[in-house]
């Protein structure tokens, strides 16, 4: 007899930290997932996934998944455990968290929540377990570490952090690309940019690094890092000594032009290319492209404003066109993230509590554990790895190994966080739960079906929580929504871009554009600000130095943490392949910086400061400029040489808006290992 095997497609959605949010599509024959490929149907994705995701399969089946729960049974750090059986690790949950709310109250409960996910139903978007913490009275974690800065920048300009419709940089005849390296952080960004390449548009990248979208670019202007508000204000100086500036939009639709017109005086490029190091006569040279070039189109992502100024880097940016007048044309603009054009809203519930909570920030967390006087008893981990991703790991490390801190980490890999927990909660991954997305670099919502089921014990986040909540005794029946009931309240909301959008038409589809008009010109007739019009930077508000801009200290080189072509954030750099490809763990340096030190390409180096030192070999090259050194985030630190990665080398400061993280704002030196 023959046994026909079955095999079925599913539509689903990549959950990771990245602005594309892929539609892809994964075949399963006899309940195994076989194969997964961006799905061809939708018009982001159009049939690509990134080197990363494309072993997303691969990556589910590893040898090192955690499948069970885990105990700790010797010291934090360790990373040895003992597996246990749900029940008792629900039990030993419940009885530890009611004892510390018993005596310390729910705020010393942290739930430290990661942009692992960023499903509006398993993830950060939507702020997942939030009903259960507000329930708890648990304290508020500040999730900021990503992108804060520059919302609160772009916010205060334009009234919100949403602009361009990135489809639309077809239409663009001038691209900046600011800060962004496009083809390792989302690469389907590209095509859009060739076709406007194909009618004759210019392409720049302004980067500290020559990365590959630099490679590509028709020109790279290599700034020094944190200057970018001081390199924006000097274009604008060249657009008014062109007399280029739009000056009925700048009538009509904006405020504060006559103060901010004064703060762009104080930049021409003679003063901006001592700020930036780029040379005057190519700053001049762009100003002038600029000026007479509609539309332009400025791409700027996250990276740009991890630094002290970086809120006003974007804010400064996102002036430039208002003064252009760059919003009235399609392809014309900025775009930072889609994310403000979203109109779904974690719908949290329980959200009035007895009593105000205090809220604790995710990019002060060594800060936090530190704390005496209100102590944190329980951190709660989950879509997180804060010791491989967060500042002064060194100080995040000492406060994890504190013996009183009952810590939980729910995961899918054995990661340096894991090794400080208590208990080790198996996390299901993308083929294996529900989830709905919206991308932070596109105007589409995004839903992913389970393809398989859950390896081992796995739990979703949104059941782990169910069953904690049932655990604890816990009444409220919104604890205990399923995921169809949660999608449904998020997609409830009347809002016209929603129209039409329902969990049956996204499980039936795998996507749907937000129902805006197209072509989508965002502030083309007025801005979502109190006045309805662009709000300019007042008098003095035009740059702030980055901490390099004063290496007058015993560290000279300024450092930037650039992504991993091959990993995102942590994620995948546990995966053998992909860190073969990534290479040993090194740091690029200037021929100069590097004669001056007496050190030699392929050298192994410590890269230290105060905070700490990490073991890299030292490539010398031309990708950086002198002064300037740069190595991706991403390496575990347990897999690193020495047992660091780069963020033992970053402050836990923060930036001058919404206390957004500066990893590229720190100075280093370099010393050959003894």
């Amino acid at each position: 007899m023959l046994c026909m095997s079955r095999e079925l497609n599913v539509l689903g959605a990549c959950p990771l930290d990245c602005p594309d949010t892929c539609s892809w599509v994964v075949t399963v024959r006899d309940g195994e997932a076989v194969r997964l490929r961006g799905n061809p149907g939708q018009p982001y994705t159009k049939g690509a996934l990134c080197v990363k995701v494309n072993r997303y399969l691969e990556h589910t089946k590893a040898a090192d998944r955690i499948l069970y729960p885990l105990r700790r049974v010797g010291p934090k750090g360790s990373g040895r455990f003992e597996r246990i059986t749900w029940d008792e690790a629900l039990d030993e949950i419940a009885e530890r968290l009611t004892a510390i709310i018993d005596e310390y109250g729910g705020e010393a409960i942290w739930p430290y929540q990661g942009t692992g996910t960023l499903g509006y139903i398993q993830g950060e978007t939507g702020q997942a377990g939030r009903r259960l913490w507000n329930a708890l009275g648990a304290s508020y974690h500040d999730l900021n570490i990503c992108s804060r800065a520059g919302n609160v920048g772009l916010t205060r300009t334009n009234g919100a952090p949403g602009g361009m419709d990135p489809e639309s940089f077809a239409h663009s005849r001038l691209i900046l690309l600011w800060g962004t390296n496009t083809l390792t952080s989302g690469h389907h960004l590209w095509k859009f940019i060739q076709q406007a390449r194909s009618a004759g548009a210019h392409v720049v990248a302004i980067d500290p690094v020559r990365t590959r979208t630099a490679d590509q670019a028709d020109e790279h202007l290599a700034i020094r890092p944190g200057t970018d508000a001081a390199l924006a204000l000097a274009l604008m100086h060249v657009v008014l000594d062109e007399g280029a500036q739009d000056r009925e939009f700048l009538e009509k639709h904006t405020n504060g032009w006559p103060d901010f017109e004064r703060e762009i005086r104080k930049y021409p490029p003679s003063v901006a290319a001592e700020i930036t190091g780029i040379p005057e006569q190519d700053i001049r040279a762009l100003g002038v492209r600029l000026a007479h070039t509609r539309p332009t189109g400025i791409r700027a992502t996250m990276g740009i404003q991890r630094h002290q100024g970086g809120g006003t880097a974007m804010r400064v940016i996102a002036a430039i066109p208002g003064v252009t007048g760059d919003w009235r044309h399609l392809g014309g603009g900025v775009a930072y993230s889609t994310s403000g054009h979203v109109p779904i809203r974690a719908d949290v519930r329980l959200e009035l509590l007895p009593h105000p909570v205090r809220t604790l920030t995710m990019t002060r967390l060594a800060e936090g554990l530190a704390d005496t006087e209100h102590p944190v008893k329980c951190l709660w981990v989950y879509a997180a790895n804060p010791l491989g991703s967060t500042s002064d790991q060194n100080r995040v490390r000492a406060g994890l190994a504190r013996e009183d801190l009952f810590t939980v980490v729910m995961e899918q890999f054995p990661t340096d966080t894991v090794d400080y927990a208590d208990i080790v909660l198996p996390a299901t991954m993308q083929t294996e739960h529900i989830d709905l997305h919206a991308g932070y670099g596109h105007m589409y919502l995004m839903w992913n079906e389970p393809a398989v089921a859950p390896p081992g014990e796995c739990l979703s986040t949104t059941e782990t929580f169910r069953r904690v909540a049932r655990r604890l005794g816990l009444t409220d029946p919104s604890l205990y929504d399923s995921d169809l009931e949660i999608a449904g309240q998020l997609l409830s909301r009347d809002h016209p871009a929603l129209a039409g959008i329902t969990v049956e038409r996204l499980r039936r589809e795998g996507w749907a554009r937000l129902t805006y008009p197209d072509p989508f010109l965002p502030f083309a007739d007025g801005f979502p600000t109190r006045s309805g019009k662009l709000e300019f930077p007042g008098a003095g508000e035009g740059y702030v130095p980055p901490l390099s801009a004063s290496a007058d200290g015993p560290y000279k080189l300024a450092l930037v943490t650039p992504a991993a072509h091959t990993f995102l954030n942590t994620v995948f750099a546990n995966n053998p392949e992909l860190v073969r490809r990534a290479g040993a763990p090194h740091i690029l340096v200037h021929e100069k910086d590097a004669a001056d030190r007496g050190l030699s390409d392929g050298q192994r180096v410590r890269v230290f400061n105060g905070n700490g030192e990490v073991t890299l070999e030292l490539r010398v090259s031309d990708r950086v400029a002198q002064g300037v050194v740069a190595t991706t985030k991403g390496n575990w630190p347990k897999l690193s040489p020495g047992g660091a990665n780069v963020n033992v080398l970053v402050d836990e400061r923060d930036a001058d808006m919404g206390r957004g993280a500066v990893y590229h704002d720190n100075l280093v030196e370099i010393a050959p290992l003894p």
